[in-house]
Protein backbone atom coordinates (compact mmCIF):
# COMPACT_ATOMS: atom_id res chain seq x y z
CA UNK A 1 0.00 0.00 0.00
CA UNK A 2 2.94 2.74 0.22
CA UNK A 3 3.27 2.66 -3.18
CA UNK A 4 -0.34 2.98 -4.13
CA UNK A 5 -0.58 6.75 -5.37
CA UNK A 6 -3.55 9.89 -5.16
CA UNK A 7 -5.24 10.78 -7.92
CA UNK A 8 -4.81 14.60 -8.04
CA UNK A 9 -8.38 14.59 -7.00
CA UNK A 10 -8.04 12.07 -3.54
CA UNK A 11 -8.82 15.11 -1.31
CA UNK A 12 -11.46 16.51 -2.97
CA UNK A 13 -13.34 12.72 -2.09
CA UNK A 14 -12.89 12.57 1.04
CA UNK A 15 -14.57 16.12 1.26
CA UNK A 16 -17.70 14.36 -0.17
CA UNK A 17 -16.94 10.26 1.20
CA UNK A 18 -15.50 8.46 3.56
CA UNK A 19 -12.30 6.83 3.40
CA UNK A 20 -13.11 2.99 3.64
CA UNK A 21 -15.13 3.62 0.21
CA UNK A 22 -11.57 4.58 -1.53
CA UNK A 23 -9.88 1.45 -2.73
CA UNK A 24 -7.10 0.74 -4.62
CA UNK A 25 -7.21 0.62 -8.91
CA UNK A 26 -4.58 0.41 -10.58
CA UNK A 27 -2.22 1.65 -8.43
CA UNK A 28 -4.49 4.60 -7.23
CA UNK A 29 -7.00 4.92 -4.48
CA UNK A 30 -10.10 5.49 -6.18
CA UNK A 31 -13.29 6.12 -4.80
CA UNK A 32 -15.53 2.38 -5.43
CA UNK A 33 -18.53 4.76 -4.24
CA UNK A 34 -20.25 7.98 -3.02
CA UNK A 35 -24.08 7.76 -2.52
CA UNK A 36 -24.79 4.36 -3.98
CA UNK A 37 -23.82 2.47 -7.14
CA UNK A 38 -26.93 2.44 -8.17
CA UNK A 39 -27.84 5.91 -7.66
CA UNK A 40 -24.99 6.78 -9.76
CA UNK A 41 -25.44 4.53 -12.71
CA UNK A 42 -28.76 6.39 -12.81
CA UNK A 43 -27.48 9.48 -12.65
CA UNK A 44 -25.77 9.15 -15.74
CA UNK A 45 -28.55 7.85 -17.57
CA UNK A 46 -30.66 10.53 -16.71
CA UNK A 47 -28.65 13.31 -15.83
CA UNK A 48 -25.03 13.27 -15.76
CA UNK A 49 -22.13 12.04 -13.90
CA UNK A 50 -18.97 13.23 -13.16
CA UNK A 51 -15.83 10.82 -12.79
CA UNK A 52 -12.27 11.40 -11.63
CA UNK A 53 -10.34 9.47 -14.90
CA UNK A 54 -6.97 11.35 -13.52
CA UNK A 55 -5.36 8.13 -13.28
CA UNK A 56 -5.72 7.62 -16.88
CA UNK A 57 -2.56 7.91 -18.70
CA UNK A 58 -1.63 11.02 -21.22
CA UNK A 59 0.80 10.64 -23.62
CA UNK A 60 2.11 12.76 -26.52
CA UNK A 61 3.83 11.80 -29.35
CA UNK A 62 4.41 14.57 -31.85
CA UNK A 63 7.72 15.55 -34.47
CA UNK A 64 7.99 15.16 -37.86
CA UNK A 65 7.95 10.92 -37.10
CA UNK A 66 4.80 10.89 -34.87
CA UNK A 67 2.32 10.34 -37.45
CA UNK A 68 3.94 7.50 -38.84
CA UNK A 69 5.23 6.16 -35.90
CA UNK A 70 1.99 5.74 -34.42
CA UNK A 71 0.53 4.04 -37.87
CA UNK A 72 3.67 1.33 -37.13
CA UNK A 73 2.24 1.31 -33.24
CA UNK A 74 -1.16 1.45 -33.28
CA UNK A 75 -4.04 -0.76 -35.01
CA UNK A 76 -6.17 2.34 -36.82
CA UNK A 77 -5.31 4.44 -39.67
CA UNK A 78 -3.94 7.58 -37.62
CA UNK A 79 -3.17 9.31 -41.24
CA UNK A 80 -6.78 9.51 -41.93
CA UNK A 81 -7.45 11.99 -38.47
CA UNK A 82 -7.42 15.49 -39.37
CA UNK A 83 -7.14 18.36 -36.42
CA UNK A 84 -9.74 17.70 -33.83
CA UNK A 85 -10.65 14.66 -34.47
CA UNK A 86 -10.05 11.21 -32.34
CA UNK A 87 -10.32 7.38 -33.14
CA UNK A 88 -10.20 4.20 -30.95
CA UNK A 89 -7.54 2.21 -31.48
CA UNK A 90 -5.47 -0.78 -30.19
CA UNK A 91 -1.76 -1.31 -29.32
CA UNK A 92 -0.38 -4.71 -30.18
CA UNK A 93 3.04 -6.49 -29.94
CA UNK A 94 4.65 -8.13 -32.31
CA UNK A 95 2.54 -11.55 -31.73
CA UNK A 96 -0.45 -9.49 -31.85
CA UNK A 97 -0.99 -9.86 -28.40
CA UNK A 98 -3.63 -6.85 -27.10
CA UNK A 99 -1.01 -4.28 -24.85
CA UNK A 100 -3.62 -1.91 -24.69
CA UNK A 101 -6.74 -0.10 -25.84
CA UNK A 102 -6.87 3.71 -26.35
CA UNK A 103 -7.97 6.81 -27.98
CA UNK A 104 -6.20 8.91 -30.47
CA UNK A 105 -6.56 12.25 -30.68
CA UNK A 106 -4.87 14.47 -33.23
CA UNK A 107 -3.70 18.30 -32.18
CA UNK A 108 -2.78 19.40 -35.78
CA UNK A 109 0.20 18.46 -38.22
CA UNK A 110 2.62 16.01 -36.64
CA UNK A 111 1.65 16.23 -32.79
CA UNK A 112 -1.32 13.93 -31.01
CA UNK A 113 -2.43 12.70 -27.98
CA UNK A 114 -3.41 9.33 -26.79
CA UNK A 115 -5.31 8.36 -23.59
CA UNK A 116 -3.93 5.25 -22.30
CA UNK A 117 -5.71 2.94 -18.96
CA UNK A 118 -3.90 3.69 -16.23
CA UNK A 119 -3.16 -0.18 -15.23
CA UNK A 120 -0.84 0.36 -18.96
CA UNK A 121 0.36 3.26 -18.65
CA UNK A 122 4.18 2.79 -17.52
CA UNK A 123 4.10 -0.26 -19.80
CA UNK A 124 2.73 1.56 -22.82
CA UNK A 125 5.80 4.48 -22.41
CA UNK A 126 8.50 1.43 -22.19
CA UNK A 127 6.53 -0.15 -24.96
CA UNK A 128 6.84 3.41 -27.44
CA UNK A 129 10.16 3.92 -25.64
CA UNK A 130 11.38 0.75 -27.29
CA UNK A 131 9.62 0.35 -30.77
CA UNK A 132 11.96 2.42 -32.48
CA UNK A 133 14.64 0.03 -32.26
CA UNK A 134 12.34 -2.56 -32.70
CA UNK A 135 11.26 -1.11 -35.97
CA UNK A 136 14.60 -0.69 -37.11
CA UNK A 137 14.25 -4.44 -37.48
CA UNK A 138 11.42 -3.90 -40.56
CA UNK A 139 13.87 -0.91 -41.67
CA UNK A 140 11.84 1.93 -40.27
CA UNK A 141 13.95 4.60 -39.02
CA UNK A 142 11.41 7.08 -36.84
CA UNK A 143 12.20 9.15 -34.33
CA UNK A 144 9.14 10.14 -32.04
CA UNK A 145 9.29 12.85 -29.53
CA UNK A 146 7.29 11.34 -26.31
CA UNK A 147 5.93 12.98 -23.49
CA UNK A 148 3.78 11.94 -20.44
CA UNK A 149 1.45 14.52 -20.11
CA UNK A 150 0.50 13.82 -16.38
CA UNK A 151 3.69 14.66 -15.23
CA UNK A 152 4.57 18.12 -14.18
CA UNK A 153 8.06 18.07 -15.05
CA UNK A 154 6.87 17.76 -18.51
CA UNK A 155 6.34 20.84 -19.20
CA UNK A 156 3.52 24.10 -18.28
CA UNK A 157 0.84 22.53 -20.80
CA UNK A 158 0.03 18.87 -18.34
CA UNK A 159 -3.26 17.47 -18.79
CA UNK A 160 -5.50 14.94 -17.04
CA UNK A 161 -8.86 13.14 -17.28
CA UNK A 162 -11.94 14.06 -16.21
CA UNK A 163 -15.19 12.81 -17.53
CA UNK A 164 -18.78 14.40 -17.33
CA UNK A 165 -21.06 11.67 -19.05
CA UNK A 166 -24.84 11.77 -19.29
CA UNK A 167 -27.92 13.55 -21.24
CA UNK A 168 -27.48 17.14 -19.38
CA UNK A 169 -23.31 17.18 -19.69
CA UNK A 170 -24.11 19.55 -22.48
CA UNK A 171 -25.88 21.59 -20.96
CA UNK A 172 -23.93 21.86 -17.42
CA UNK A 173 -20.96 22.58 -19.84
CA UNK A 174 -22.29 25.91 -21.45
CA UNK A 175 -23.56 27.17 -18.30
CA UNK A 176 -20.47 27.30 -17.05
CA UNK A 177 -18.99 28.93 -20.46
CA UNK A 178 -21.17 31.71 -19.76
CA UNK A 179 -22.18 34.77 -22.05
CA UNK A 180 -19.44 35.47 -23.08
CA UNK A 181 -17.58 33.72 -25.91
CA UNK A 182 -20.34 32.60 -28.34
CA UNK A 183 -18.65 31.41 -30.98
CA UNK A 184 -17.12 28.93 -28.54
CA UNK A 185 -20.55 27.51 -27.27
CA UNK A 186 -21.34 27.57 -31.06
CA UNK A 187 -18.11 25.03 -31.55
CA UNK A 188 -18.86 23.43 -28.41
CA UNK A 189 -22.50 22.93 -29.61
CA UNK A 190 -21.93 21.57 -32.71
CA UNK A 191 -19.09 19.05 -31.64
CA UNK A 192 -19.98 15.33 -32.96
CA UNK A 193 -18.61 12.19 -31.46
CA UNK A 194 -14.97 11.39 -31.32
CA UNK A 195 -14.30 15.54 -31.83
CA UNK A 196 -12.76 17.64 -29.37
CA UNK A 197 -11.82 21.80 -29.47
CA UNK A 198 -9.79 23.53 -27.39
CA UNK A 199 -11.56 26.18 -24.99
CA UNK A 200 -12.40 28.06 -21.23
CA UNK A 201 -14.98 26.41 -19.07
CA UNK A 202 -15.51 28.29 -16.03
CA UNK A 203 -12.37 30.27 -16.45
CA UNK A 204 -10.34 26.93 -16.74
CA UNK A 205 -8.50 25.96 -20.20
CA UNK A 206 -9.41 22.62 -21.08
CA UNK A 207 -9.59 20.24 -24.16
CA UNK A 208 -12.96 18.94 -24.45
CA UNK A 209 -13.55 15.95 -26.23
CA UNK A 210 -17.08 14.57 -27.17
CA UNK A 211 -16.21 10.78 -25.79
CA UNK A 212 -16.49 8.25 -23.13
CA UNK A 213 -17.06 5.55 -21.61
CA UNK A 214 -20.72 4.67 -20.60
CA UNK A 215 -22.07 4.34 -23.62
CA UNK A 216 -24.26 7.93 -23.11
CA UNK A 217 -25.16 9.48 -26.66
CA UNK A 218 -24.38 12.56 -24.87
CA UNK A 219 -20.71 12.85 -22.72
CA UNK A 220 -17.82 14.73 -22.19
CA UNK A 221 -13.77 13.98 -21.06
CA UNK A 222 -12.02 17.50 -20.10
CA UNK A 223 -8.71 17.21 -19.87
CA UNK A 224 -7.44 19.90 -17.49
CA UNK A 225 -3.87 20.88 -16.04
CA UNK A 226 -3.37 18.46 -13.12
CA UNK A 227 -2.97 21.99 -10.97
CA UNK A 228 -6.73 22.99 -12.39
CA UNK A 229 -8.21 19.73 -11.90
CA UNK A 230 -10.09 20.19 -8.12
CA UNK A 231 -11.06 24.22 -9.18
CA UNK A 232 -12.88 22.24 -11.92
CA UNK A 233 -13.89 19.07 -10.23
CA UNK A 234 -15.70 21.97 -8.04
CA UNK A 235 -17.29 24.08 -10.37
CA UNK A 236 -19.01 20.97 -12.02
CA UNK A 237 -20.54 19.61 -9.10
CA UNK A 238 -21.87 23.45 -8.07
CA UNK A 239 -22.86 24.99 -11.55
CA UNK A 240 -24.14 21.35 -12.43
CA UNK A 241 -26.06 20.82 -9.20
CA UNK A 242 -29.83 22.06 -10.77
CA UNK A 243 -28.82 19.72 -13.74
CA UNK A 244 -28.94 16.56 -11.44
CA UNK A 245 -25.49 16.15 -11.35
CA UNK A 246 -23.59 13.44 -9.34
CA UNK A 247 -20.07 12.67 -8.10
CA UNK A 248 -19.47 8.57 -9.74
CA UNK A 249 -17.09 6.14 -8.27
CA UNK A 250 -16.05 2.79 -9.49
CA UNK A 251 -18.33 1.45 -9.42
CA UNK A 252 -20.92 2.83 -11.48
CA UNK A 253 -18.14 3.49 -14.07
CA UNK A 254 -18.42 -0.75 -14.38
CA UNK A 255 -21.80 -1.11 -13.88
CA UNK A 256 -22.13 1.73 -16.92
CA UNK A 257 -19.73 0.21 -19.66
CA UNK A 258 -20.91 -3.62 -18.93
CA UNK A 259 -24.64 -2.47 -19.42
CA UNK A 260 -23.60 -0.36 -22.71
CA UNK A 261 -21.56 -3.42 -23.76
CA UNK A 262 -17.90 -1.91 -23.68
CA UNK A 263 -14.49 -3.93 -22.73
CA UNK A 264 -12.25 -3.41 -19.97
CA UNK A 265 -9.11 -4.44 -20.62
CA UNK A 266 -8.03 -7.77 -18.82
CA UNK A 267 -11.73 -8.72 -18.43
CA UNK A 268 -13.00 -8.35 -22.80
CA UNK A 269 -9.83 -7.60 -23.79
CA UNK A 270 -6.39 -9.79 -23.47
CA UNK A 271 -6.59 -11.22 -20.11
CA UNK A 272 -7.24 -14.32 -19.42
CA UNK A 273 -8.55 -15.91 -22.29
CA UNK A 274 -6.01 -13.38 -24.63
CA UNK A 275 -9.42 -11.76 -26.23
CA UNK A 276 -8.52 -10.26 -29.82
CA UNK A 277 -9.69 -7.20 -31.17
CA UNK A 278 -12.38 -9.57 -33.77
CA UNK A 279 -13.46 -11.31 -30.68
CA UNK A 280 -14.65 -8.41 -28.67
CA UNK A 281 -16.29 -6.85 -31.38
CA UNK A 282 -13.90 -4.22 -32.33
CA UNK A 283 -12.26 -5.70 -35.65
CA UNK A 284 -13.27 -1.96 -37.36
CA UNK A 285 -10.28 -0.48 -35.54
CA UNK A 286 -8.11 -2.99 -37.20
CA UNK A 287 -6.78 -1.58 -40.19
CA UNK A 288 -5.24 -4.65 -42.32
CA UNK A 289 -4.77 -3.15 -45.37
CA UNK A 290 -2.86 0.47 -44.20
CA UNK A 291 0.60 -1.27 -44.47
CA UNK A 292 2.68 -2.34 -41.76
CA UNK A 293 1.72 -2.45 -38.21
CA UNK A 294 2.98 -4.23 -35.02
CA UNK A 295 1.07 -7.55 -35.14
CA UNK A 296 -0.24 -7.22 -38.00
CA UNK A 297 0.21 -10.87 -39.91
CA UNK A 298 -1.36 -11.87 -36.74
CA UNK A 299 -4.23 -9.96 -36.77
CA UNK A 300 -4.85 -11.07 -40.51
CA UNK A 301 -4.82 -15.01 -39.50
CA UNK A 302 -7.05 -13.86 -36.65
CA UNK A 303 -10.22 -12.29 -38.87
CA UNK A 304 -10.55 -15.46 -40.67
CA UNK A 305 -10.09 -17.73 -38.08
CA UNK A 306 -12.02 -16.86 -34.70
CA UNK A 307 -14.08 -18.70 -32.95
CA UNK A 308 -15.07 -17.32 -29.82
CA UNK A 309 -16.70 -13.62 -29.42
CA UNK A 310 -17.76 -11.62 -26.54
CA UNK A 311 -21.71 -11.20 -26.15
CA UNK A 312 -24.31 -9.56 -23.58
CA UNK A 313 -26.50 -11.48 -21.46
CA UNK A 314 -29.55 -10.68 -19.85
CA UNK A 315 -31.09 -12.89 -16.99
CA UNK A 316 -32.85 -12.08 -13.54
CA UNK A 317 -31.06 -9.66 -10.77
CA UNK A 318 -33.94 -8.65 -8.36
CA UNK A 319 -33.55 -9.50 -4.43
CA UNK A 320 -32.56 -13.06 -3.69
CA UNK A 321 -30.78 -14.44 -7.01
CA UNK A 322 -27.50 -14.98 -6.77
CA UNK A 323 -25.22 -12.46 -8.67
CA UNK A 324 -23.35 -14.51 -11.46
CA UNK A 325 -19.48 -13.39 -11.43
CA UNK A 326 -16.62 -13.51 -13.32
CA UNK A 327 -15.06 -17.12 -14.88
CA UNK A 328 -18.89 -18.89 -14.08
CA UNK A 329 -19.62 -21.17 -16.95
CA UNK A 330 -22.29 -20.54 -20.09
CA UNK A 331 -24.16 -23.32 -21.35
CA UNK A 332 -26.27 -24.15 -24.36
CA UNK A 333 -29.51 -25.74 -24.41
CA UNK A 334 -27.98 -29.19 -23.83
CA UNK A 335 -25.97 -28.61 -20.69
CA UNK A 336 -22.40 -27.79 -22.71
CA UNK A 337 -20.11 -25.41 -21.71
CA UNK A 338 -19.96 -22.78 -24.79
CA UNK A 339 -18.12 -20.52 -22.83
CA UNK A 340 -17.62 -17.96 -19.46
CA UNK A 341 -18.60 -14.42 -18.03
CA UNK A 342 -15.94 -12.10 -18.19
CA UNK A 343 -18.58 -9.52 -16.06
CA UNK A 344 -21.45 -8.57 -14.31
CA UNK A 345 -23.58 -6.28 -13.21
CA UNK A 346 -26.71 -5.34 -11.47
CA UNK A 347 -28.91 -2.81 -13.41
CA UNK A 348 -32.60 -2.84 -11.72
CA UNK A 349 -33.85 -5.57 -11.33
CA UNK A 350 -31.74 -7.59 -14.11
CA UNK A 351 -28.49 -8.55 -14.01
CA UNK A 352 -26.23 -7.90 -17.11
CA UNK A 353 -22.97 -9.86 -17.92
CA UNK A 354 -20.20 -9.70 -20.72
CA UNK A 355 -19.71 -13.56 -21.72
CA UNK A 356 -17.08 -15.10 -24.00
CA UNK A 357 -18.72 -17.88 -25.89
CA UNK A 358 -18.67 -19.52 -29.55
CA UNK A 359 -20.30 -17.43 -32.34
CA UNK A 360 -22.48 -20.17 -33.10
CA UNK A 361 -24.42 -18.77 -30.38
CA UNK A 362 -26.63 -15.58 -31.57
CA UNK A 363 -28.59 -12.69 -30.05
CA UNK A 364 -31.84 -14.33 -29.18
CA UNK A 365 -30.81 -17.53 -27.98
CA UNK A 366 -31.16 -18.63 -24.40
CA UNK A 367 -28.36 -19.95 -22.70
CA UNK A 368 -27.70 -21.24 -18.85
CA UNK A 369 -24.85 -20.32 -16.56
CA UNK A 370 -23.32 -22.64 -14.01
CA UNK A 371 -22.52 -21.27 -10.82
CA UNK A 372 -18.64 -21.91 -10.47
CA UNK A 373 -17.57 -23.26 -6.70
CA UNK A 374 -16.71 -20.22 -4.86
CA UNK A 375 -14.90 -21.46 -1.90
CA UNK A 376 -14.23 -24.88 -0.10
CA UNK A 377 -17.67 -25.64 1.07
CA UNK A 378 -19.23 -25.50 -2.50
CA UNK A 379 -16.20 -27.59 -3.61
CA UNK A 380 -17.19 -29.97 -1.22
CA UNK A 381 -20.80 -29.92 -2.33
CA UNK A 382 -19.89 -31.11 -5.60
CA UNK A 383 -19.40 -27.73 -7.24
CA UNK A 384 -16.64 -27.37 -9.68
CA UNK A 385 -14.37 -24.54 -9.50
CA UNK A 386 -13.01 -24.51 -12.55
CA UNK A 387 -15.21 -25.47 -15.91
CA UNK A 388 -13.19 -26.65 -18.95
CA UNK A 389 -15.22 -25.98 -22.73
CA UNK A 390 -17.36 -28.68 -23.62
CA UNK A 391 -18.09 -29.83 -19.90
CA UNK A 392 -21.56 -31.01 -19.39
CA UNK A 393 -23.15 -29.57 -16.38
CA UNK A 394 -26.63 -28.50 -15.30
CA UNK A 395 -27.80 -24.75 -15.25
CA UNK A 396 -28.32 -22.48 -12.39
CA UNK A 397 -29.77 -19.74 -13.97
CA UNK A 398 -31.01 -19.07 -17.51
CA UNK A 399 -30.59 -15.59 -19.83
CA UNK A 400 -31.30 -14.00 -22.98
CA UNK A 401 -28.13 -13.21 -25.39
CA UNK A 402 -29.17 -9.55 -26.14
CA UNK A 403 -27.41 -7.09 -28.78
CA UNK A 404 -23.60 -6.67 -28.02
CA UNK A 405 -24.21 -2.82 -27.90
CA UNK A 406 -26.58 -0.08 -26.25
CA UNK A 407 -26.44 3.19 -26.61
CA UNK A 408 -28.42 5.56 -23.72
Amino acid sequence: MEQVKKSVLYDKHLQLMDASRLAEFAGYLMPLWYTSVSQEHQAVRQAAGLFDCTHMGVLEVAGTDAMRFLEMVTSNAVGKLQNGSAQYSYILDEAGNVLDDIIVYCRGENKYMLVVNAVNNDKIKAWFKDAPMRLRRYEFEVAPEIRDMRNLEEGDDCLVDIALQGPTSRNIILQMMGSGDEALKNRFGKLKPFEFMQGAVGGVDVVIARTGYTGARVGFELLVHPEKAPQLWDMILEQGESFGVKPCGLGARDSLRIEAGLPLYGHELAGKHNISPFEAGYGWAVKLDKGFFFGCEAMRRESVGYGMAVGRLEMAGASGVRPVRSEDAVLNSEGRCVGWVLSCAKVGDKQLALIYLERAVKEGDTVGVYYAARNSRHIQQGRKEKIEKNDVLASDIFGKIVEKTARF
